[in-house]
């Protein structure tokens, strides 16, 4: 530093500004430091700063996969608002599993990342008790942490639901089935909650073998939608709960004699260019990291209060598969 100062013609604090973006230096000055950056080939000494600061300059991200879709839209935007901060984003796949999950949020604070976005597959989050204790921020993202009190930043899954079965019902349909993930998972249980009130608010009874909750691999989802539409009283429609469970449902519906209107919870690529093109409850994963994100940041900048319990809304997008004759 003290050679770009040199060539620069300014002092070391100045240099140290520019450097670290702050403000109280004239656009001329940042050019002259920048060039003398440039032709002295200096780079930012970190691991210096990491000691000055207390800070390391990262964050860690666990998600459940980041091959789908949702997920990879969702890690973009906390990369994207880290790097804004001037951090660099760790990110892992827990698989759905709990100890993976585990495993991988404590081997991020092992590395010192400043805090931790994730995406919960555990069904008890106190592991990380001492981690927070010791200045460690966390945002839980799309589902709640259990037995910790966290910020959390969520979609209104019952109330999309809500949307989406009350559109079926203004439809004329009144057998209407849901095949959703597993119960434990708390998006699969709250948009259950959401289809079971939306119903009983309806006045319309549910035959517990119109609900299907259980794994989404697809030889059980075709199983399971083969199954409610068969017998002298199928069902005239299905809400799917997630966008894996309305992608089998399709490769079932399209060999049906007659149509059977499909409803899904999330939007998936091509939805719009299908024959019918799929009636969904579009989430805004973008939405979601981003506001994870910019709060965890809030956390570490040193915002206090209580744990914030952030809910943003679905959005029923109308595209024809929901509005087959029941």
């Amino acid at each position: 530093m003290k050679d770009v100062a040199a060539r620069a013609g300014v002092g070391l604090k100045t240099v140290s500004r520019v450097v670290n973006g702050e403000p109280g230096v004239t656009p001329d000055t940042v050019q002259r430091v920048q060039s003398a950056i440039e032709a002295l080939g200096f780079r930012r000494n970190d691991s210096a700063r990491v000691l000055r600061k207390g800070r390391t300059a990262s964050v860690g991200l666990v998600l459940e996969d980041l091959a789908d879709p949702f997920y990879s839209s969702l890690s973009r935007a906390v990369e994207e608002v880290a790097r804004d901060h001037g951090s660099l984003l760790f990110t892992g796949s827990s698989a759905e599993d709990p100890e993976r999950e585990q495993e991988l949020a404590l081997a991020f604070c092992a590395r010192r990342v400043d805090g931790l976005v994730i995406v919960p597959a555990s069904q008890d989050h106190r592991y990380l008790q001492p981690e927070i204790a010791a200045g460690i921020a966390a945002v839980f993202v799309d589902r709640p942490a259990e037995q910790l009190e966290a910020d959390a930043v969520l979609t209104d899954n019952a109330g999309g639901v809500r949307e989406g079965v009350t559109h079926l019902i203004r439809q004329g349909h009144r057998r209407i089935a849901f095949i959703g993930d597993q119960r434990r998972i708390h998006t699969a249980g709250e948009r259950l909650r959401g289809y079971r009130e939306t119903m009983a608010d309806a006045g319309l009874p549910v035959d517990e073998s119109w609900v299907s909750m259980g794994p989404t691999a697809a030889e059980r989802v075709q199983a399971e939608v083969t199954r409610m539409l068969q017998g002298p009283e199928p069902v005239t429609a299905v809400f799917a709960g997630n966008n894996r469970v309305s992608v089998t449902a399709l490769r079932v519906l399209v060999n049906q004699p007659r149509p059977v209107a499909l409803v899904g919870f999330d939007d998936f690529e091509l939805a719009d260019l299908l024959s019918p093109a799929v009636t969904v409850v579009a989430q805004d994963p973008a939405r979601l990291g981003r506001t994870a994100a910019q709060l965890l940041f809030r956390r570490l900048e040193g915002e206090t209060g209580p744990p914030q319990r952030l809910e943003l809304s679905g959005r029923l997008i109308v595209r024809g598969s929901g509005e087959v004759a029941g």
